[in-house]
């Protein structure tokens, strides 16, 4: 009977193992995913979409426009209390609080202070958590216990019109961030595990925009937004290897982040567009060649995702659209308008999923002819303006209350 009894115990062990392997079958560790390009790898969609999702859990956690990160079975979320901008560490089965820190904010002020909370994604690698506060404050705590490693202000009270936004990135050991403010900024690499800056480009100030990585002959690069255009920045040693001009006009911003794909960096920006560059190696350094330039359909708060050829966004209009990535040819653009251009587009696979600020989660087919609706869920009476985090079947949603864990069944 003991033996019964342990084999069965054993079992149920496993069920439960190999169960949360599926519920979490993919890290989240950063801004828009493990690689920064909004695709979620360990996602299977369902044969038929379900008529609601499943809410296993929703909990207050306090004002952000910040993505949680997902790392295992914990998620990092970033977000402000009060007076004080807080790191929670939560489990992501059931919410439960793990740890926290926590540190008194800057106060947000002007046309921005209806978004309190912090704007910029955790990043989580090598044992570590790093946040970007509104204020600028740059902060690597201990992933497992909460404590802080080390914290850094490089430009006091110094940020942009509508606070920090960049989401930072580690890479190489080393975490990067573009801090500061118009005509006073700086991208700064700091050592993860001490805190030593390690070198510092400092010709630019930060915009709104976050940084993905680009690799060309063994060359590794930054390839991130500033307040004038898009820039192309040495890890090793932050030398600017690239840049091309592309200024915010008017009621405009460099907020999305560069699509990477080989040697093409996809930028999209209000009022200019989206263009295509080719990135060469030409002697000693590097040349910027424009491939094609769309300029009908352009993004404002969010940042497409390319997917067989295409490339699927949300306009600054708030039209979900369809460009192919080879030749710049608008493809389609739906008429309905979802909210004001805030969202995130998720390439799920056979599906794509939308998450405007209307906090309507949408699944669309990943077509290049037309617009194809597949299914509309509503995550959130509270607006929405951080990326979901997808793993397995698990949609997570941070409202500007809070979070959510959704299951698609």
């Amino acid at each position: 009977m003991r033996n019964t009894n342990l084999s069965r115990a054993v079992l149920v062990g496993c069920v439960i193992l190999i169960g949360a392997g599926c519920l979490f079958a993919q890290d989240w560790p950063q801004w828009r995913g493990p690689d920064r390009d909004g695709k979620a790898s360990g996602f299977t969609a369902p044969r038929k979409w379900p008529a609601e999702l499943t809410q296993k859990w929703k909990v207050a956690v306090g004002s952000a426009d910040a993505t949680p990160a997902l790392v295992g079975d914990k998620l990092y979320v970033f977000v402000r209390q009060g007076a004080e901008e807080v790191t929670l560490c939560l489990n992501a089965a059931n919410a439960k609080e793990l740890w926290k820190d926590k540190y008194a904010a800057q106060e947000v002020t002007g046309p921005a202070r209806r978004h309190p909370g912090p704007r910029s994604s955790p990043a989580v690698a090598d044992g570590k958590v790093v946040t970007l506060g509104v204020g600028g404050v740059l902060s690597c705590l201990d992933a497992a216990t909460g404590k802080l490693v080390w914290r850094k202000d490089p430009f006091p009270k110094i940020v942009p019109k509508f606070f920090a936004s960049f989401s930072p990135i580690i890479v190489n050991g080393m975490v990067i961030a573009h801090l500061g403010g118009k005509g006073n900024g700086a991208i700064i690499a700091y050592d993860l595990a001490t805190g030593n800056e390690k070198w510092r480009w400092g010709q630019e100030g930060p915009d709104y925009g976050s940084p993905a990585l680009l690799t060309i002959e063994g060359t590794r690069q930054v390839v991130t937004p500033t307040e004038k255009g898009v820039v192309g920045i040495g890890v090793a040693d932050g030398k600017v290897l690239w840049q091309f001009p592309f200024a915010p006009q008017r009621m405009a911003y460099n907020a999305a982040t560069p699509i990477v794909n080989g040697q093409t960096v996809i930028y999209s920006g209000k009022g200019r567009g989206t263009k295509a560059l080719k990135i060469e190696k030409q002697g000693a350094g590097f040349a910027v060649k424009e491939l094609w330039s769309n300029a009908e359909l352009a993004v404002q708060f969010n940042t497409p995702v390319l997917k067989d050829g295409l490339l699927y966004g949300l306009s600054d209009r708030g039209n979900l659209f369809c460009i192919n990535a080879e030749t710049g040819k608008t493809a389609w653009a739906d008429t309905a308008q979802h909210g004001r251009g805030f969202g995130a587009i998720v390439d799920a696979g056979t599906a794509l999923l939308a998450l405007p600020s209307t906090s309507e989660l949408i699944v669309f087919k990943p077509d290049g002819r037309q617009y194809a609706e597949i299914a509309r869920y509503k995550v959130s009476e509270v607006a929405t303006y951080a990326h979901p985090v997808i793993s397995g079947n698990s949609v997570f949603v941070q409202d500007q209350e809070s979070l959510a864990m959704w299951t698609i069944e």
